[in-house]
């Protein structure tokens, strides 16, 4: 009986450090493999206007709390020797406004993007929700094109480029005259709607380019130094047709001053 007794406790034994070690060895492969599970695959996000000097201003992009319509830094009238007072009126005033308007409007359904400026979004237009993004494109573009169109023209513009703008023109391009004859060729082939740029890209190169709709040129890594309207509604009431008369008298507003800022500015360009 004694030696039953024994052995029936002896396979009990046997049978719980058995269960105790399948147990444990359970509690080891859910530490183990838990944290496998449970990560996410990690997508490093940079700060797209940390490394990128500023695009709209000297010293800062276009805020969208809320987006503002910027005032003409000159009188309607003042650049008669290229474009007319009443287009000036319409271009600022109702076009420049609808842009602002919009991209306000829009916005509203995603208030989180307000801390982010227009140039951001514009660099990283993936990451804007769809059903407002080709708004954004368009509308934050136009808002941004036509702030920088306003600084680059002046009453007292015009002539011969001069500063480190006139040496880059001149090396990158051969001559001012073979610079401005290409810019107009370009702006004068942009079918439809749209803007032709003198750029810089990411190799501090300048580049001629052209740009459809309201797209900005920093969509694709490049810095806008100088940059000509080829809407229709730029030039229409004055020249109808005519889009290489506006081109040519055009040089006749540009600001060398702030083109040479803004030249300088692109070369601290990171993309």
């Amino acid at each position: 009986m004694l030696t039953k007794f024994l052995r029936q406790q002896f396979v009990l034994f046997i049978a719980g450090i058995f269960l105790v070690s399948v147990l444990f060895a359970c509690q080891e492969n859910q530490i183990t493999e838990s944290p496998t599970a449970t990560v996410s695959p990690v997508t490093q996000q940079t700060p797209l206007t940390t490394n990128s000097p500023p695009v709209a201003y000297p010293d800062r992009e276009l805020t969208t709390s809320p987006a503002q319509l910027p005032k003409l830094p000159y009188a309607y009238n003042a650049l008669e020797k290229a474009i007319d007072a009443e287009t000036m009126k319409l271009h600022h005033d109702r076009h420049h406004a609808t842009y602002v308007n919009n991209l306000n409007e829009a916005l509203q359904k995603y208030p989180e993007l307000k801390n982010r400026s227009v140039e951001a979004m514009l660099r990283d237009l993936n990451n804007i929700p769809e059903d407002i993004r080709d708004t954004v494109r368009n509308n934050g573009g136009g808002h941004l094109n036509h702030t920088i169109f306003w600084q680059i023209m002046s009453p007292n513009g015009g002539g011969q480029p001069t500063g480190e703008i006139a040496q880059q023109i001149n090396q990158t391009f051969g001559s001012f005259d073979a610079f401005r004859k290409q810019f107009n060729e370009a702006g004068g082939d942009r079918f439809g709607s749209g803007w032709v740029w003198l750029v810089r890209n990411a190799q501090n190169q300048l580049q001629i380019v052209t740009t459809a709709n309201q797209d900005s040129p920093i969509m694709d890594g490049l810095y806008p130094i100088m940059g000509n309207d080829v809407w229709e509604h730029a030039y229409y009431l004055r020249y109808q047709n005519r889009r290489p008369e506006y081109l040519n008298n055009w040089w006749n507003v540009v600001n060398w001053t702030e083109i040479n800022r803004r030249s300088q500015a692109g070369l601290q360009q990171k993309v």
